[in-house]
């Protein structure tokens, strides 16, 4: 009768606790979906060139096959700043920069199979394409007359929240934090495509050591390859900088490499640099342009193009690029460097960034 009293009780307590935390459950649902219902804060570009504005917006919701991402950071890239001076003059205003965005999926919309609620996942420059015209069909998608940009013809990452396509977003290798991640989604991204046009280039040239090239560069010396940086003249910080992360040599921009190289890649947007490139570059090398946008290329002597040397931009990227480059990443233990700012100095970021002041990648990171 004692053992049955205790049992009674303790079958009670159970039923007591099972109570509780259904209640606790429900209330944590009933929250979520009233956070998820809730406005949400984001820097909005209204005009170019000028500051973006902090302002409570309503949240977006995912429509078919695409997916609600708390934004957790977000990089902070050149092509913001091309936007924000209106130099890339077509985005649809208001707007939402950052196309390097980080976060776990808060909802999903109708269709989506291959992502799960809580999933951290990382959302690129390439938004959305049209799947139909012959650059999306030969598996050149990142050449689509009709694609869209994250953080240009789409809302980006400078917000608490973001809309994306559940099938151009892309998995985050565990070994990142988000902050570390965020740069990989473009900067990454952008120098693993300019490196595979080098070909087998062994003396690599980096113009500009931003963002991009730092990371480019850890990956070339994955691959064996050698690097040359040129930055900005008297930049000594960045060119130290450059030299602890492998380097073999760094000089500015205007200065000589002091050996030919196979391949130089322009990460910086000056045209001025791309003559300099080319009579930096062997016979039968390249030089890459890795900007979606550049000052004017001047006039320059055939006799430096001569020689089956090789002049190529980069435009965009491919899923295919993502997943290769994510691929790497995950067995190579990359270090981004990363410095850190609120959502709301996004735009002490864009000028830090446009000063050449930032070592690696400026991010915006969220609670």
């Amino acid at each position: 009768m004692k053992l049955f009293g205790i049992c009674k009780l303790v079958v009670g307590e159970c039923a007591a606790l099972i109570a509780r935390r259904r209640k606790e459950k429900a209330k944590d649902v009933e929250e979520s979906a009233n956070d998820l219902e809730a406005g949400m804060k984001a820097m909005l570009l209204t005009e170019a060139r000028r500051a973006l504005e902090l302002a409570e917006v309503p949240k977006p919701s995912p429509g078919s096959g695409q997916v609600l991402i708390r934004v957790r950071a977000c990089g902070v890239c050149r092509t913001d700043l091309h936007i924000f001076d209106g130099e890339l003059d077509r985005p649809e205003l208001p707007l939402v920069l950052g196309h390097q965005i980080v976060g776990e999926v808060a909802a999903l919309g109708a269709g989506v199979q291959d992502l799960v609620l809580g999933q951290r996942i990382g959302v690129p420059w390439l938004g959305d394409t049209c799947g139909r015209c012959e650059f999306c069909m030969s598996g050149a998608e990142n050449l689509c007359d009709h694609a869209r940009f994250t953080g240009y013809h789409i809302d980006g990452g400078f917000a608490e929240f973001a809309v994306a396509q559940a099938k151009f977003c892309f998995p985050i290798p565990a070994r990142y934090s988000d902050a570390e991640a965020a740069p990989l989604l473009c900067a990454g991204l952008i120098g693993f495509r300019a490196l595979r046009m080098a070909g087998d280039a062994q003396r690599i040239g980096f113009y500009g050591f931003g963002a991009a090239a730092h990371l480019a560069t850890q990956v070339a010396l994955h691959w064996r390859r050698e690097v040359y940086a040129l930055t900005r003249p008297g930049d000594v910080a960045g060119q130290t900088f450059a030299r602890s992360l492998g380097a073999v040599w760094a000089g500015g921009s205007t200065e000589s490499p002091p050996v030919p190289l196979d391949a130089a890649i322009l990460f910086a947007p000056v045209g001025e640099l791309v003559p300099t490139a080319l009579a930096a570059v062997r016979k039968g090398g390249s030089v890459i342009c890795a900007g979606i946008h550049m000052s004017e290329i001047p006039a320059f002597a055939y006799e430096i193009l001569w020689g089956e040397r090789m002049l190529r931009s980069v435009a965009n990227l491919t899923r295919q690029d993502g997943m290769d480059f994510f691929a790497v990443a995950s067995q190579v233990a990359l270090h981004p460097q990363v410095e850190l700012f609120s959502l709301p100095e996004a735009n002490a970021a864009l000028q830090c960034l446009r000063k050449g002041e930032l070592q690696g990648a400026a991010v915006l990171v969220l609670d």
